[in-house]
């Protein structure tokens, strides 16, 4: 039997424009809402990344993330 779905939490989200269209278009191609197509995501979020390559492309992440506050 499927574990129900039910949001337990809420908090605000911030997102870049480009963050933003892709979850957009991530949710309208799966046909689900926003809400759940983050749920979906943070719920597999071992199995939907590449090991390999998420530390490194963290580091880029932060290394870039003071100029793009600016």
């Amino acid at each position: 039997m499927p574990k129900r779905l039910r949001f337990t939490r809420r908090f605000p989200v911030m997102l870049t424009e480009d963050a933003y269209r892709k979850l957009r278009a991530f949710s309208a191609e799966a046909g689900i809402t926003q809400d759940e197509a983050l749920v979906f995501l943070f719920e597999n979020f071992a199995s939907v990344t590449d090991e390999e390559t998420l530390g490194h492309r963290l580091r880029l992440f932060l290394a870039e993330l003071e100029a793009r506050k600016k």
